[in-house]
């Protein structure tokens, strides 16, 4: 029986093939659909159509075309949850900062089916992060209440990535060769804030 690591590093595995389908179909300049994107890695139409309700949701995350790591390879070298967490919370601001044109349109599309009245799709947009930040709290998830894990893990996803960036680049305008280091100091707040007490 598999673990929830195992989980839910299946779902990160699934999903990153249906947009693998998508980016084919964008390369061929063929019309992205769910099914044909999930039918092209031998994915069901049912199994896809949960992590990509629209097509057009598909497409505006098949077009940033940004490879994102393993949940492995983001915490490798960190020994304890808290590292483990701040190392999620750092690569996907680092990312998003290396791919900020990409990003921004990312958004910008996913703004627009929002105003137009469509429904997102299920496999939301951040579900990467909350997904990974899930996996680094398995070894203390017999620790922690699920309303805390709950209240970290949307805390954290506040100052993750985009999120992040606009907030200090736009509103607070603020250089980019300076928000870094903000940005851990607000993650480690978040962290330390509901994992005080907390023993690994």
């Amino acid at each position: 029986m598999s673990g929830p690591h195992e989980r839910t590093a299946q779902k990160h595995r699934t999903r990153e093939a249906i947009l693998e389908g998508a980016r084919e179909l964008l390369s061929e300049g063929t019309a992205i659909t769910v099914s044909e994107a999930a039918k092209r890695k031998g994915i069901s139409r049912a199994t896809a159509y949960r992590y990509f309700k629209k097509p057009a949701a598909l497409a505006a995350e098949a077009g940033l075309a940004v490879e994102v790591a393993s949940y492995e390879d983001i915490t490798e070298g960190a020994t304890t949850v808290r590292e483990k967490l701040l190392a999620i919370n750092l690569y996907m601001f680092d990312l998003t900062l290396e791919n900020e044109v990409g990003f921004r349109q990312f958004l910008a599309r996913s703004l627009d089916t929002h105003a137009s009245g469509n429904e997102p799709s299920a496999g939301r947009r951040g579900a990467r992060r909350i997904n990974m930040y899930h996996q680094a709290l398995e070894p203390i998830r017999d620790k922690i209440d699920s309303s805390v894990v709950q209240k970290l893990t949307s805390a954290l996803a506040a100052i993750t990535g985009i999120e992040a960036m606009i907030g200090l680049l736009d509103v607070a305008a603020l250089d980019k060769s300076t928000v870094r280091p903000i940005v851990a100091e607000m993650a480690e707040a978040i962290i330390d804030k509901y994992l005080v007490d907390i023993t690994e």
